[in-house]
């Protein structure tokens, strides 16, 4: 038993080391992810996608909050590149299903 706890790694503590690596992925990653958000949602039901209705100005303003909580949990990665993986995959996951509901048209 005491082998296997040497074995194991100590956890990462969370430093401010590489906060520009993680600050650029959630400010151009979140963006992605915030519009791809508000876009995919309509598709899925929740809403109407016209302007005055009420639910597409909750769409338009539902970009704001995605973004800043992107942007509030982008330095939870351990390093910037990571960062930009995970937010990479998660735009690419959402856009991706934007796409193949039939809300990009290429």
């Amino acid at each position: 038993m005491t082998e296997a706890r040497a074995a194991k790694a100590p956890p990462r503590k969370l430093s401010s080391k590489d906060w520009f690596g993680k600050a650029s992925a959630g400010l151009l990653l979140g963006l992605a992810i915030a519009l791809g958000v508000s876009g995919l949602l309509p598709r899925l039901g929740v809403g109407t996608v016209g302007y005055n209705a009420t639910s597409g100005q909750f769409m338009m303003w539902l970009i704001a909050p995605v973004w800043a909580g992107v942007l509030s949990f982008c330095f939870l990665f351990g390093s910037g590149l990571r960062a930009w993986v995970g937010l990479g995959l998660a735009a690419a996951a959402v856009w991706g299903g934007l796409l193949v509901l039939g809300g990009v048209r290429l």
